[in-house]
């Protein structure tokens, strides 16, 4: 993994296959279409569906504040030849010295190992560079794919809080994983 940028601006990682990126207005078109996309946001808890017009920028925006607060990073995910596939964040709890990781992929790019692959690089950031702990990831239990990437980050599964949230009418049993500093070489 590469790193670049500095303190004030978000900054850029790079792995073998990907580069994650500050997001850009001009990726809002992509991430309305990819985010948006039912496949993507009714897998997850906090993407909206339907993703209407200036929701996209609105969150583009966000980014920076967030990141210089730092409170959450929050990262494109692109594929060179491709462009945007996705998007990679870390909330971030300063006083526990805690991250949770989140992730989408849009659906024309799944099962090609771009969450895995950017989410471990996210992850390397956030030991190495923030000194964190513990980060965790959590996912809805009808979305079993996301836990099967958190399980090839290598982060242990810590339980199932049952109706932890109401999505889009429904209560959702979400899964928790997590994984310490110390046991990353393990």
């Amino acid at each position: 993994m590469r790193l670049g940028g500095d303190q004030v601006s978000l900054p850029t990682l790079a792995t073998e296959r990907l580069v994650l990126r500050p997001f850009e207005l001009a990726d809002a078109a992509a991430v309305r279409r990819l985010a948006g996309a039912p496949e993507v946001a009714l897998t997850t808890q906090n993407i909206p569906h339907p993703y209407e017009e200036g929701m996209a920028e609105s969150w583009i925006s966000s980014h920076l504040p967030a990141w210089e607060a730092r409170d959450v990073l929050t990262l494109a995910v692109s594929v060179e030849g491709e462009g945007l596939v996705g998007a990679v964040s870390l909330h971030i709890n300063r006083a526990h010295r805690r991250g949770e990781l989140g992730y989408w992929v849009g659906f024309p790019y799944w099962n090609r190992g771009y969450a895995t692959e950017a989410a471990a690089a996210l992850m390397e950031f956030g030991f190495d560079e923030l000194e964190l702990n513990r980060i965790q990831a959590r996912h809805m239990t009808r979305n079993p794919a996301s836990g099967q990437v958190m399980q090839k980050l290598g982060m242990r599964p810590e339980g199932v809080h049952r109706e932890l949230v109401l999505v889009r009418g429904s209560f959702e049993d979400v899964a928790m994983y997590g994984l310490l500093a110390s046991e990353r070489e393990a």
